[in-house]
């Protein structure tokens, strides 16, 4: 009876025979984007549970967040703000709304355009969501160290600020390989 293969072992067979398909590119598991995404995985994953508990999900927080910051925001400039489609941004503030932890009016300037602006009760909650999430940074912080989390948080504003004149490949100009 034959020892099966290891994953590595099949791996290097495949490749050996030439059925392992291979881009031109870097390893999948070394892109940009997805190094970003797991990161971004592994910080959602401490905060999930007290937002759940709080029966929030992460875009309506994150739209609550970003309206503490405000005294109130146009909804297309929430949207550029929360990093949200506007579809997605209505159904979430429908639902805020109904919660009665939002609130929209008409924009004085603009009767077509809509104001939010975060409500007494949002900010109650809030602030008992505030403890929780900072104990999370905290131990975030304990975990991956002050300096390296602040630098981090520079280098990526860092690569924001960068990338924001760089034509997207889309447009045709630059072809950024992952």
């Amino acid at each position: 009876m034959a020892r099966k293969k290891t994953p590595t072992e099949l791996r290097a067979a495949q490749a050996e025979a030439g059925s392992l398909r291979r881009a031109p590119m870097r390893e999948f598991s070394r892109s940009l984007p997805m190094s970003l995404l797991r990161a971004r995985e592994a910080v959602m994953r401490q905060f999930r549970p007290s937002l759940r508990n709080h029966g929030l999900t992460e875009q309506q927080w994150r739209i609550l967040r970003a309206l503490t910051s405000v005294d109130e925001i146009e909804v297309t400039e929430l949207a550029h703000v929360a990093f949200l489609l506007g579809p997605s941004l209505s159904r979430i503030l429908r639902d805020l709304e109904a919660r009665q932890l939002v609130e929209r009016k008409v924009a004085q300037t603009d009767l077509r355009r809509a104001v939010v602006s975060i409500s007494a009760r949002g900010l109650k909650l809030i602030e008992a969501v505030a403890p929780t999430s900072e104990a999370i940074y905290a131990a975030i912080t304990r975990q991956y160290g002050a300096r390296k989390l602040a630098e981090l948080q520079e280098m990526l504003g860092a690569l924001e600020i960068s990338l924001a004149g760089m034509t997207s490949a889309g447009d045709g100009e630059v072809e950024a390989d992952e």
